[in-house]
């Protein structure tokens, strides 16, 4: 299909909790195709279906050269002490902040057959599974900082040149 935009901090589409995915039809298909698509750009470790403004519980993923969708995604395990790690996201483009993470994430779902699909990773993968499932969410990763760093990351935000 096509590389879709990234939404913008700001958008309410970003702060909107997912619907789920009851049918898998043309629609559904190429919500996938679209979504594959915009992650494989450089620099891409995950786009969420509310990221091109779809309020459907769907994500991809590009974390070391793998890259796959899930549907229907729903964390089932972290593990280990939760870290600070950077983080940053399309959505806020060009701002990092350490961001607390589990070192380790399971994540279970559908792919277009209807058949479960299980994720589960460390470090950038177990990342970019719980940034993605913020997003569905209608969480961005800002509002998982403590309160100062939000602060100084809301400041940022505003005065930055495409908020």
């Amino acid at each position: 299909m096509t590389e879709r935009p990234i939404r913008i901090f700001g958008d309410p589409v970003l702060k909107t909790k997912t619907d789920e995915i009851l049918v898998i039809d043309d629609k559904i298909r190429a919500l996938v195709e679209d979504l594959l698509d915009s992650v494989t750009l450089p620099g891409r470790a995950g786009v969420a279906a509310t990221q091109i403004g779809v309020g459907l519980r769907a994500f991809s993923y590009n974390v070391h050269g793998e890259i796959g969708y899930i549907l229907n995604p729903h964390i089932v395990e972290t593990r280990g002490e939760v870290e600070l790690v950077e983080e940053g996201c399309l959505s806020v483009p060009n701002l990092w902040f350490k961001t607390p993470r589990f070192p380790f994430a399971r994540v279970e779902g559908i792919d277009l057959a209807g058949n479960a699909v299980e994720l589960e990773g460390e470090g950038l993968m177990a990342q970019a599974l719980q940034h993605e499932c913020d997003h569905l969410d209608g969480l961005v990763y800002l509002d998982r900082l403590d309160q100062q760093t939000r602060k100084e990351a809301m400041r940022q935000v505003r005065e930055s040149e495409w908020f």
